[in-house]
This record gives C-alpha cells, sequence and structure tokens, in this order.
C-alpha cells in the first residue's frame, strides 16, 4: 500500500493543488512563498491527529474569508420567519481539506475493510479519504454566533447612543467570531470518495470530486493503524555554546533524543529479560553502597534534628534511600560528549559537550538519529514491542515520513550525502527486505544540492501562479517534474544533464536568464547590480548555455512558467550555407541561431530580425523574451555624424557601447587588444571587419577577465539589447509583485 498523490483544497495559498506521491522519495522545490511549507503542514496537520488544534483562521485561503463572512451576515439578518441555510454544502467550497488517494492490493484488504467505498471495489482502482476542516454542529454554530452578534451590536448601538462613541465589539464578522471559537465549533470528518469520479489534475490544478449531499462522515480514524507519520520540522532550534535558552519550539538536543530511545527501546527496567539481569544486578547493588553512605554521612545532620526533640513520640522517624534508575545516568545535559582525538586512548579527557559541536553536525545527527528511532518505533524494535497490546501490535502497513528544510546549517557536501542516505536509513531492516510494508519519504526543501542529488521523476515543483486580475490572491499550482523529464529524446537528455550541471538553481528561481558566452555569464550580474537595483533584489538564476542551445531548455521553462530572459547572439550567416558573415542590411543574410528560427521570433532572415518589434521578441503569455544584438547608432569620431552599427556577438557590442572606454585601455592583452586596434581604423566599417576578424580567435572569457583587471564593471555601459531584455524582466517581476487583498477580504486580515 502507498499513498498515489493529495489533493489539497483552500489551505493558505493552495487553493486546489494535487501532489504526485513517489513510491520512495518525493521532494517538494520552488521559490520562496511558493507553498512547500504550505503543503507540508497540510498534510502534518491533517494526518497527524494531535496536530489538528494547530490549524487556525490563517490556515483557510483568504480569499474564502469574504464568502464565509457572508454566510455570517446572511445569517444575522434572516428573520425568525425564514430558515437560514444551516447545510455543509454552502461552506464545502470555502473550507480546508486535504484528499489522501491510496494504492492498494489484496493483501492489504484486511487494513483498508473500512475504506472501501462499495463492496465492487477492485484492488486496481483507488481508494480515497477526505479529511475536511469544517463546523462539527451547524445549527449550534449559527444559534451562538447569531447571539453574539446581534448582542455586540445592541451594545454598540446603545453606547453611540449615550456617549457618541464608535465601539467596535466581537464578533464583527464570522472570521471575527472563529478566530477565538474555531476549534470549539469545527474540527476534521473524514469521508471516502468514489475512485469513479476522480479526475485527472491539469497544469498542476486540482480538480476534486465534489462530495455528495447525503455524505456522512467515516465514524473512526479512518488512517489509525494504516499510516505511521512522522515528522522532522523545519524549526529545529539549535543551541548556541554561549546560550543558555533551549525554550526554541522544536528544540530537541541528542542527548533527549537518546534518553526517548533508551526509554522506549533499551531501558533494562522496563519487561526486563534475560539479557538485562547484569544491569540490574549492578544498579542494584549500587543503590545499595549509595544508601550506606547516606546513613553515614547524615547521621550527624539527623542527630541535630533528634536534639530539637524530632522525631517526637508519635512523628515517624527520618530514614533516607536512594533511587538509582538506568535513564537517570543519561537525564543531563552533557550526557552526550564529542572526544576531540578520539585516535588517541590516553587523551581521554579531551571531550566536550554536544552543543560544543558545529551547528551543522547537531543537525545531521539529530536528523539521522530520528530517522533511526523512527523506523524502529515502527517496528516495533526492543522493549517497544513488549509495551504493545491488541491492536497495537499490528505494525502499520504504510510509515510517511515528512522532513522539512533538511539542508539547515550543512554545507554542500552533506546535503547531498544525507539526502541519498535518508531513505536507507528508513529502510535498514532485515525485515522490511521482502515484505508488504512500504516506507514513503517527502521532503521540502531551499536546496538546490538536495534536488541536484536525486533523480528528477521525485521532484515536485511548486510554481507560483499569477493572479487573473489585480487584486486577487496569488495562487499555487504543482508540477510533476517527472512528465518534463519522462521521455528518452535527445531534448530531454540534454535538459536533465544541463540542469544537473547547474544545482538544479532553477527550481528556487523568480526569475531566470539564459546567456550564451562565457563572457557575458561574468559581466551580466554586474550590469544587473549596478543598473537596476529592483532586479537585484530578486533571485535571478543566471544560466550559461553554451552555444545557441537555448531552445532545447524551453519545454522545462514553459513547464515551469518561470520569468526567462534569453541572451543570445545573431549569428548572421551568409546567404548560401552556413559561413559566417559579418550582419549588413539588405544581403540576404539570415541567421544560424535555432532559438531565433525556431522559438523566439521564429525568423530566420537577418533584416526581419533587425526590424523586430519588441512585442515579437516575447512569448504570447509574456514569460519568456529573447534579446539580441540591434542596430546601435554612434559618432565613431568626433564631428561626424551619426553611423549605424550591427555588432556580430556581445564583445563588439560592448566595445561599440564603450568607445571612449576602450580606446583609452593602456596596455590591454588578448582579444581586449584586437577590440582596441581595431577602433583605431579610420572608418567604422573598417572597424567593425576587424573586430569581426578578431573575434573568430579571441578568447572571450578571457577578455572578460582583463575587462575586471582594467575597468570597474559600474564604469561599462551596457549594450542596448541587453538593457532593453534587462528592463523587461525587471518590469514583469514588479507586475508580479504588485498584488493585493480584494476590499471585502481585507477585514480582519493581516
Amino acid at each position: 500500500m502507498k499513498i498515489s498523490f493529495v489533493e489539497i483544497q483552500n489551505f493558505r495559498k493552495l487553493k486546489s493543488c494535487r501532489i504526485e506521491i513517489a513510491p520512495k522519495e518525493t521532494i517538494l522545490v520552488g521559490a520562496n512563498n511558493s507553498g512547500k511549507t504550505s503543503a507540508m503542514d497540510s498534510m502534518i496537520l491533517f494526518l497527524k491527529k494531535k496536530r489538528r488544534t494547530e490549524i487556525t483562521t490563517t490556515d483557510f485561503t483568504l480569499s474564502n474569508w469574504a464568502y464565509i463572512n457572508k454566510i455570517g451576515t446572511q445569517w444575522t439578518t434572516v428573520s425568525d420567519d425564514n430558515k437560514p441555510d444551516l447545510t455543509l454544502e454552502t461552506w464545502l467550497p470555502y473550507l480546508p481539506a486535504i484528499d489522501i488517494w491510496l494504492d492498494a492490493n489484496d493483501a492489504d484488504i484486511y487494513h483498508l475493510i473500512h475504506l472501501l467505498p462499495t463492496l465492487d471495489w477492485e484492488p486496481k482502482q483507488k481508494l480515497g479519504v477526505r479529511l475536511l476542516f469544517g463546523p462539527k454542529d451547524i445549527e449550534k454554530l449559527y444559534k451562538e454566533f447569531r447571539e453574539a452578534y446581534q448582542s455586540a451590536r445592541y451594545i454598540e448601538a446603545s453606547a453611540s447612543l449615550k456617549n457618541k462613541s464608535n465601539l467596535s465589539l466581537w464578533p464583527e464578522s464570522m472570521r471575527d467570531f472563529l478566530d477565538k471559537e474555531l476549534h470549539r465549533h469545527c474540527g476534521v470528518k473524514a469521508y471516502i470518495l468514489d475512485p469513479n469520479k476522480s479526475k485527472e489534475s491539469k497544469d498542476g490544478i486540482a480538480n476534486p470530486q465534489p462530495l455528495p449531499t447525503d455524505s456522512e462522515p467515516i465514524s473512526k480514524e479512518p488512517f489509525e493503524g494504516l499510516i505511521k507519520i512522522d515528522v522532522i520540522s523545519a524549526q529545529r532550534g539549535f543551541s548556541d555554546p554561549k546560550t543558555e535558552d533551549e525554550s526554541h519550539s522544536g528544540f530537541e538536543s541528542l542527548s533527549k533524543q537518546l534518553r526517548q530511545y533508551f526509554t522506549k527501546h533499551l531501558n533494562p527496567s522496563d519487561s526486563p529479560d534475560v539479557s538485562d539481569i547484569n544491569a540490574l544486578q549492578a544498579i542494584e547493588e549500587a543503590k545499595t553502597i549509595f544508601d550506606e553512605k547516606l546513613k553515614i554521612s547524615f547521621a550527624s545532620a539527623i542527630g541535630e534534628l533528634e536534639g530539637l526533640n524530632y522525631p517526637g513520640f508519635s512523628d515517624p522517624k527520618i530514614s533516607l534511600t536512594s533511587k538509582i534508575s538506568a535513564i537517570d545516568s543519561l537525564d543531563h545535559k552533557t550526557a552526550v560528549q564529542f572526544n576531540v582525538l578520539p585516535e588517541y586512548d590516553e587523551w581521554t579527557d579531551l571531550l566536550l559537550p554536544e552543543k560544543y559541536n558545529g551547528l551543522g553536525y547537531q543537525n545531521l545527527i539529530s536528523m539521522v538519529f530520528k530517522l533511526i528511532r523512527f523506523r524502529d518505533e515502527w517496528m516495533r524494535i526492543g522493549k517497544a514491542a513488549k509495551k504493545q497490546s491488541g491492536d497495537n501490535t499490528v505494525i502499520e502497513p504504510l510509515h510517511i515520513v515528512l522532513i522539512e528544510e533538511p539542508e539547515a546549517h550543512l554545507h554542500a557536501q552533506v546535503q547531498q550525502v544525507f539526502i541519498k542516505k535518508a531513505y536507507r536509513l528508513l529502510r535498514n531492516n532485515k525485515n522490511l527486505d521482502e515484505c508488504l510494508l512500504n516506507t514513503q519519504m517527502i521532503v521540502s526543501t531551499h536546496s538546490s544540492h538536495i534536488a541536484h542529488e536525486l533523480d528528477f521523476t521525485c521532484l515536485r515543483y511548486f510554481r507560483r501562479e499569477l493572479a487573473n486580475q489585480k487584486g486577487e490572491i496569488p495562487l499555487a499550482s504543482i508540477v510533476n517534474l517527472s512528465g518534463v523529464f519522462g521521455d528518452d529524446t535527445e531534448t530531454s537528455r540534454f535538459a536533465t544533464r544541463y540542469i544537473k550541471s547547474t544545482h538544479c538553481d532553477l527550481f528556487f528561481a523568480d526569475a531566470a536568464i539564459l546567456i550564451e558566452g562565457s563572457a557575458e555569464r561574468m559581466l551580466l550580474p554586474h550590469f544587473v547590480r549596478d543598473q537596476f537595483p529592483k532586479l537585484d533584489q530578486s533571485y535571478i538564476s543566471f544560466l550559461e548555455i553554451g552555444g545557441s542551445h537555448a531552445h532545447r531548455l524551453k519545454p522545462l521553462l514553459e513547464t515551469l512558467g518561470l520569468l526567462t530572459l534569453v541572451i543570445t547572439d545573431l549569428d548572421s550567416i551568409g546567404e548560401i550555407g552556413t559561413t559566417k558573415v559579418l550582419p549588413e542590411r539588405d544581403k540576404g543574410y539570415s541567421t544560424g541561431n535555432t532559438t531565433l528560427k525556431k522559438w523566439i521570433p521564429k525568423k530566420a532572415a537577418l533584416d526581419e530580425l533587425l526590424n523586430c518589434p519588441n512585442a515579437d521578441k516575447e512569448t504570447e503569455n509574456k514569460q519568456i523574451r529573447v534579446a539580441y544584438q540591434c542596430p546601435i547608432q554612434l559618432k565613431y569620431k568626433d564631428g561626424t555624424k551619426g553611423q549605424e552599427a550591427i555588432p556580430y556577438t556581445f564583445e563588439d557590442s560592448l566595445a561599440l557601447s564603450n568607445l571612449k572606454l576602450f580606446r583609452d585601455y593602456q596596455n590591454p592583452k588578448g582579444l581586449l587588444k584586437k577590440l582596441k586596434d581595431a577602433l583605431k581604423k579610420d572608418s567604422l566599417g573598417e572597424a567593425r571587419q576587424k573586430m569581426f576578424e578578431g573575434l573568430e580567435t579571441g578568447s572571450k572569457a578571457e577578455m572578460a577577465l582583463e575587462l575586471f583587471y582594467l575597468t570597474e564593471p559600474k564604469d561599462l555601459v551596457p549594450p542596448d539589447y541587453i538593457l532593453d531584455g534587462l528592463k523587461w524582466l525587471e518590469d514583469r517581476l514588479l507586475e508580479k509583485k504588485q498584488y493585493s487583498m480584494p476590499t471585502e477580504t481585507k477585514e480582519g486580515e493581516k
């Protein structure tokens, strides 16, 4: 049995989305504020019964409160003669819920019989359960809300008449009422879903089946005894050796974890067997010796008490006895220590408490030990097996482990090692080799190193969706990247290999800039920093695509829905053949750049590319734009008229945009020297031809390094085509950020 997918509804910005759960490891990736944490929290809060009380009104999708408040308004204005609408159906479109869909087989029927939708169910069908957070008793909620609301309005009206004050008493709205009374009136109920009505997800947006009007909730907890849920939360709060504050929620030192593990699995005093006798006997002998020492040590003090006529005739006599237990030996902060020089036995005193170890190692050790503990608790290892009784002796057939942001404090190599080993740790038990017990691990991360380490079929990308209009709430959808990289075409293999080589930065960026050459890659971040401060505040992924290969990433970029600027070259070629030529108008030249010919703007003729309007340089949905060399108007020499120059590549574009700077360089080397020498020519045409020839043999990366040595990058003027492209990207990012709440949903919101 395994979870096939989950569908989340009305939970924060996850209005309606589907997450396909891989058979073993699932990695949730995406930019900041894309919904990864919301997805993890929804699974934690709904699946772990004891965590459901942590659901708050802010976990509802914010825009839904406008509609829920309307329900409350209707309740307060209905007359006594008319009956209010007290059906669950009016609430269902706005309530947080999560649908769990399971793949099961005949061997799982014993565990799943209470979830079967009909007696005709077949193992080839999925099993679905909806966990819905909503009103427990709508009629009771109606009466209490209406009474509280009308009472508050009556008091406000009375006070206003007397004091002319503008009071605002609780509750002002249904949201205001539930901010205080949420868990008294709302809770989680489970409903069985119909597998025949399950619909496919489209573009990462789920289309959950509606609940029939006569649906009745399941009387028992649906996944009790069926799924074991364990969580490693993001807020692990490791301590600094200079502070004693361990009040951080979620803080759990290794010492504490060891005590918990010892208590549950190893404690010899708990359900002892033959192997525990020696340890228990040693503890009892130590207790006897220590009790005798106590009597001798306290004899004088007790004698002084007796001198004060205590104990008296009827008072009990003082007797001291110790209590020594195995667990007490681990109950202190320095129970776990680290040997600084473990290879030298004579240096046994070089020990430090655990909090003096690095935060990264504290995190790594803590997570690894938790995974071991989760596995052993699930498999009832050691004393845990003897404590179980009745149904608890049956091991749940499915173990779900949720890990939030494991990368905290870990450097890149350790992140990669952890994610490679984590699932193996959860399965490292001989009884798990060949059995029907399954483990699924779900990890949310901001780390490109973690995303890089596993197969792309494990990745689920959280895509931030633009609102349909200004004022709407931006939501999220989830993309299963196994669909993007699933086939074996040359394009897919290229994309997979390339993204692997770049450590998956794309999956965490606000926008991407694809760059053709090494010189652009080195200089472009400086252009952004110096010329576009607002763009510099965004998370931009700079990807260098050698040659004109940007079009090969088209399926991935379109799937991610990521704002992308593609900076490429004209690559002008002659009228016949593929010989490179200096770009000129009206010569019948074309471009050899596949990106320009086949993707954007889908024009091959050089004259068409030079006259191409900016609107044609972007995709229809304005998500991707191309920037390539455009004609430059310049005065080649003082006193001359303006002339048009068409650059061939980035390097000569940069030289033509910075004539004085390039001419003034002292003793440049390599390609930079060739460009300077070309600019000494008498005419612009001669200079362009000389630069074109120099570009064929010069090192472009070396030129960029030479520029860094001779020039402050901020003194360089970026070529116009790059300025236009960066301006487009900055404007589009600002558009995406201009979201605000609708007026009716601002009431009570933050």
